[in-house]
């Protein structure tokens, strides 16, 4: 299974997906390392990106996804996949599962404004709520609590789901 944990700048996307493939024995990767030093530069300057300058992002991403399947290597990425197009084009097959990390725009601020040398910062999320659209298709869970629960209630969730690991 390839988990795209998704949401907007400080949903814990990162903190909680580390801690989710340590804890299930699986390969984490956060999808901003994917990102070309000219879009960190516009994002890190407070430029919102345009669809035009993710594409090769999302051509990357749906190739490491792609590469994961074929090796039947279960995963976790870490990917705002804000728009259903991205999500589209990471849905390579049945095996990907995204989970939506839901926080209210009160806490987003709030941790974006504690984050220090990420160039995500507070001033970007406005466009990044503009530009999401909720996920139809994905688990939801309150991304609000200590990375912790959030792992736990993740676990719980992929447990009921019944989803299945690569063996």
């Amino acid at each position: 299974m390839i988990i795209v944990l998704m949401g907007v700048a400080g949903a814990g996307k990162t903190t909680v997906g580390k801690l989710l493939a340590a804890g299930l024995g699986w390969e984490f990767r956060d999808a901003d390392d994917y990102h070309s030093t000219v879009n960190v530069e516009k994002m890190r300057n407070g430029i919102p990106l345009t669809d035009a300058d993710r594409a090769p992002w999302l051509a990357a991403l749906q190739e490491l996804i792609s590469h994961w399947i074929a090796g039947r290597q279960n995963a976790v990425l870490a990917c705002s996949a804000l728009k259903a197009a991205y999500r589209d084009s990471l849905q390579v097959g049945p095996e990907v599962q995204f989970i939506y990390l839901k926080v209210t725009q009160e806490v987003l601020q709030k941790r974006l404004r504690e984050r220090r040398g990420h160039y995500m910062t507070e001033q970007m999320l406005a466009s990044q709520l503009a530009a999401l659209e909720e996920p139809r298709h994905a688990l939801v869970i309150d991304g609000a609590g200590a990375p912790e629960s959030i792992m736990e209630a993740i676990k719980a969730q992929l447990r009921l789901t019944k989803f299945t690991q690569f063996e």
